[in-house]
């Protein structure tokens, strides 16, 4: 008696040639406040380091895949590093002001 199958035979596999490239490790420019913005798409094995996102002020931990952006005549030292839901809704979302723990709320 052979194995069985686990793959339906009628239904073709598309060939990994085919797909869509992934996002992973690759460069793209997004618009963002009259800015050209570079976007790089980060895996969880190479985040290797905690990050603090601007997006939700949470901190990203290693093995979390994230994006890392900055504006594309910016520096190194203007590298960002986003959760990618909070670089998604980055046109949704409000600036967090950063208060100390005794100032006024107005």
């Amino acid at each position: 008696m052979s194995p069985r199958r686990n793959r339906p035979r009628g239904r073709q596999q598309p060939s990994p040639s085919a797909e869509a490239p992934r996002e992973f490790g690759l460069e793209r420019t997004d618009e963002w406040r009259g800015e050209e913005w570079v976007v790089r798409g980060i895996t969880g094995s190479g985040a290797t380091k905690h990050y603090r996102c601007p997006g939700c002020d949470q901190e990203i931990p290693p093995g979390v895949p994230h994006v890392v952006s900055w504006p594309r005549m910016g520096a190194v030292d203007d590298r960002r590093h986003w959760h990618r839901s909070c670089w998604n809704a980055r046109d949704r979302r409000g600036t967090r002001p950063q208060r100390s723990r005794n100032a006024p709320r107005y």
